[in-house]
């Protein structure tokens, strides 16, 4: 495949920036309809929002099954990705900036929040893997995880909660229950957790 620069989904606020900035980091699954929808209820609360497609290089979502695409991944290649993203939507208008991500990207938004520069706040949904990298993040960092998860051990979702105490966790939530029209989805979990991070965000961002 030839090389292309870092495809990406932008959602805007209608005014005028500079406005506060959130790169939104995709699950596993690749870019979705359901992340399309999140990048556009941030613009709807006045945050710029911005989604790179973190597996381009492999053919962009769907080339290959979600192991192989994620396996390709080198983490200081994504974290340049994310920065890159955050540097295009500077450029668009945001002043300071966020991250969030989901599932694999909830992984890559506490890794950004470890290793990355330039954020002012991180987000992170269920992300897989923290556990064994529990270092100290640089900006403020909201985790949320589903005490029902089949993928990450309840011992690992502890041994985060016990080293970040800015963790939430939702006893009867399972992965993915912020993934709307999905099985998944857990209303009462999704609906407390927006709110928690519009009002994370809110602090940290604005």
């Amino acid at each position: 495949m030839p090389p292309i620069s870092l495809p990406y989904f932008v959602a805007l606020p209608e005014k005028s920036g500079p406005w506060p900035g959130v790169v939104v980091i995709h699950e596993g699954g690749g870019i979705s309809p359901q992340l399309l929808r999140l990048c556009q209820r941030l613009a709807a609360e006045g945050y710029g929002a911005i989604a790179p497609d973190l597996f381009f290089r492999s053919g962009g979502t769907e080339a290959g099954d979600f192991a192989s695409l994620m396996g390709a991944l080198v983490p200081e290649q994504v974290l340049a990705d994310v920065a890159l993203a955050a540097d295009t939507l500077r450029g668009l208008g945001a002043g300071r900036m966020g991250v969030t991500g989901f599932c694999m990207g909830g992984r890559y938004a506490w890794y950004t929040a470890l290793h990355g520069h330039g954020f002012a706040a991180a987000v992170g949904f269920y992300g897989g893997g923290i556990a064994d990298d529990l270092g100290e993040p640089t900006c403020p960092t909201l985790l949320f995880f589903g005490g029902k998860d089949p993928y990450i051990p309840p011992s690992d979702i502890e041994r985060v909660a016990l080293h970040h105490p800015d963790t939430i966790v939702y006893p009867e939530a399972t992965h993915g229950f912020m993934r709307d029209g999905s099985e998944s989805f857990d209303q009462e979990a999704a609906g407390d957790a927006w709110a928690r991070t519009l009002t994370f965000f809110g602090e940290h961002l604005r």
